[in-house]
């Protein structure tokens, strides 16, 4: 099959000829290891699993957002109720959180059930990805005064900042901070900094070096004693790389040596890897030269970064020689060392070399991992070699490996651009057998797959699977499907997606389209107008705002529903 990118300007010409000279008899070396296992939540027993199947069907139910109806579900389920089945839930429908918080407030009024921070903490993530703070902060705010084993804990605070910068809520993060250092959880000094540190971390991560930076001088100006550091240090320099501000990071290391604050190895460290990531490979040299002046001695966060820059920069001979040096340290290269030069010769074509990394990491008891051979799958998705890559899967799997979530959507990327239903649908069941996800990319090239061959119930399936894993799918790949239903007259399907996209747009704040056939687009507007006039009598009808939030997991309900409301009749009258 023909190629279907290049790799760049660079090393073009030796991909050409790397992919003549593959010798006949290639194979890449897997070393037998025992078997691994997945990362999965703690095991249930025979009862519990029957639970985590049950549960799974009532919030796969097409309208879990109706908060009585599942609850009188739940009523009648019998189920028995564990910090382990909470996870499970949690791990399965963790995207689905309206639904899952009705089921957390179900479960607490039970008997015998047990509280677990753990699933306090999870559940607290599962609201926050899904930008339903307010009642994350009803959940917090319900503990707050319990006793110190049910109290919201450091990582719940640090968690609630994550989450609020992840989506461009910095200044939320920020009285987040301050208001968790009221509490008597943070009445000592190393506490507050250390939750200080969280958020600045997460700040200069979510690429706000800038505000990150004029809060820790905002600190320093309201009190004469507070000292940045090394740690803030390393994190603020971490964010002016981030953000591309190399001046930034060079004045801070000027400000460092002013107040007498000694870089450490993981400061160089943090620098050297800057100047890497923004190709100034010299200066990073010159660098580490100046750390054998000071009598520092280098370590794996030092020569990872460069031999990464080299072997991204082609220049394999010197990155190699680097390597060398490394190895005769005590502490020689680790698995990046080793993964990111094999990364480099898959980009650039040169499988053969690859593999004689892997053999010099099993020489050097560095056994490859998952992520080692996640590189080869990338390359051979984009060459589109089918055979080899199966080969490979094939010879993993019976050698103890368990693939990663990345081999196996580069795999199935390449089988859906390949046309091959069969064996993209059998990847897909592996993955899910093995609790992975698939990417947005592989689930739309699925989709697309399962329409082309008119495999439409298994379609409308992934499509409301990307919903429950918190992908939104693109309003064209809607219309798309919506189009091929109405013309094979599959209506109830056409009205099960509407239900799916509105569930979305009350969820997200996503726009919600209605693109069925004529006869049907009446019977929706009415069917949704009913759903708000509902929501509607429930926050006239209720007299208790705790009940509300714990019905609708949201204390702005009557002005959603009244701002749906206009916005449904308004459409209604333009038709």
């Amino acid at each position: 099959m023909a190629i279907r990118r290049a790799v760049g300007a660079v090393c073009a010409s030796r991909h050409r000829y790397i992919r003549r000279s593959l010798p006949l008899s290639f194979s890449i070396p897997i070393p037998y290891i025992q078997k691994q296992s997945p990362t999965r939540p703690p095991a249930v027993d025979d009862s519990s699993a029957y639970d985590v199947d049950r549960i799974s069907e009532l919030l796969s139910h097409d309208a879990p957002e109706t908060g009585f109806d599942l609850e009188k579900a739940l009523e009648m389920s019998k189920i028995k109720p564990s910090p382990n089945l909470w996870l499970h839930i949690l791990n399965r429908f963790g995207s689905s959180s309206k639904s899952l918080l009705t089921l957390l407030n179900w479960l607490q009024k039970r008997p015998g059930f047990e509280f677990s921070m753990e699933v306090f903490n999870a559940m607290i993530d599962s609201l926050g990805k899904v930008r339903e703070f307010e009642s994350a902060w009803c959940l917090i705010l319900d503990h707050i005064q319990e006793d110190s084993s049910r109290r919201p804990d450091f990582d719940s605070f640090a968690i609630m900042i994550r989450r609020y910068t992840r989506v461009g809520l910095y200044r939320a993060a920020i009285r987040t901070y301050e208001y968790a250092c009221t509490l008597d959880l943070f009445n000592d000094f190393e506490s507050q900094m250390n939750l200080l540190e969280v958020l600045l971390d997460t700040l200069c991560k979510g690429g706000h070096f800038g505000i990150a930076s004029q809060y820790v001088a905002t600190q320093r100006v309201k009190d004469a004693n507070f000292l940045p550091s090394i740690r803030m240090y390393e994190i603020l320099l971490n964010g002016c790389f981030l953000s591309r501000k190399h001046k930034s990071a060079e004045q801070l290391w000027m400000q460092m040596e002013e107040e007498n604050v000694k870089p450490t190895v993981v400061t160089y460290g943090i620098f050297i890897e800057g100047l890497c990531r923004m190709h100034r490979l010299e200066m990073a040299m010159e660098m580490v030269e100046h750390m054998k002046k000071e009598g520092l001695e280098l370590n794996a966060m030092v020569y990872n970064p460069i031999i990464d820059s080299l072997g991204e920069a082609c220049r394999f001979k010197e990155a190699l020689g680097m390597l060398e040096r490394f190895s005769i340290l005590e502490n020689g290269p680790t698995e990046f060392t080793y993964n990111s030069l094999l990364k480099h010769f898959c980009k650039a074509g040169d499988l053969v070399e690859a593999c004689n990394i892997v053999r010099m990491m099993i020489r050097n008891k560095c056994l490859p991992s998952s992520v080692t051979y996640s590189y080869f799958f990338k390359h051979l998705s984009k060459e589109g070699m089918v055979d080899l890559s199966m080969k490979l899967y094939t010879k993993l799997i019976r050698s103890g490996y368990e693939p990663d979530s990345l081999s196996h959507n580069a795999i199935l990327i390449m089988l859906c651009e390949d046309g091959n239903i069969d064996l993209a649908k059998q990847i897909s069941q592996d993955m899910r057998a093995r609790g992975l996800d698939l990417d947005l990319k592989a689930s739309i090239m699925l989709f697309q797959l399962l329409c082309r061959f008119r495999a439409y119930a298994e379609a409308v399936s992934e499509f409301k699977d990307m919903l429950q894993r918190g992908h939104i799918p693109p309003q064209q790949m809607y219309r798309m499907i919506i189009k091929d239903l109405e013309k094979e007259k599959m209506f109830e399907m056409v009205k099960k997606l509407d239900r799916l996209m509105l569930s979305v747009h009350q969820s997200t704040g996503k726009p919600y389209i209605c693109k069925g056939s004529d006869d049907s687009s009446h019977e929706r507007v009415s069917y949704i107008i009913a759903k708000v006039e509902a929501i509607s009598d429930m926050v006239k009808n209720s007299k208790n705002p705790r009940a509300l939030v714990e019905r609708r997991g949201s204390e702005n309900a009557v002005i959603t529903a009244k701002k749906l409301t206009d916005a449904i009749l308004s459409k209604a009258g333009s038709r």
